[in-house]
């Protein structure tokens, strides 16, 4: 499924350039299993829950001070929305993973991870911190 995000974004104020932010930083840290990862479904989409958690968050925080710009809320929807999807397949299942199974968790991280990419991009290049996208897909 190809998740439709808008085109360009635009930090309405500070407070939403701060939520832009902080999202970048989330998705950059959580939207993939580490190396602690215990071979499980599970634990795959662990990252993912505490992802939605963070967005959760990030978005109570920003209500706070302003209401949303619609923009960033279709940044926001779809990630959560794709991560949902993913966490509904794959959170109960603690077996290890045979040939079967790995690929196709796999195929819907990969969906996810795609989606990701393109939110990571939208937010550094509107945000202005694209030098450090490249730097985090490129590290030294």
């Amino acid at each position: 499924m190809f998740w439709l995000l808008p085109d360009t974004w635009t930090p309405h104020d500070e407070a939403e350039l701060v939520a832009g932010w902080r999202l970048w930083l989330e998705l950059s840290d959580r939207a993939w299993p580490t190396a602690s990862w215990d071979g499980t479904p599970s634990g795959a989409v662990g990252p993912l829950r505490e992802l939605l958690d963070a967005c959760d968050e990030i978005e109570s925080t920003y209500r706070e001070t302003a209401e949303p710009s619609a923009e960033f809320t279709d940044i926001v929807q779809p990630l959560v929305l794709c991560a949902s999807a993913v966490i509904c397949l794959w959170w109960d299942d603690h077996a290890p993973l045979d040939s079967a199974r790995a690929k196709a968790l796999h195929e819907d991280l990969r969906r996810f991870s795609a989606l990701a990419e393109r939110v990571l991009t939208l937010l550094s290049a509107h945000g202005g911190w694209t030098e450090l996208d490249v730097a985090r897909r490129h590290p030294a």
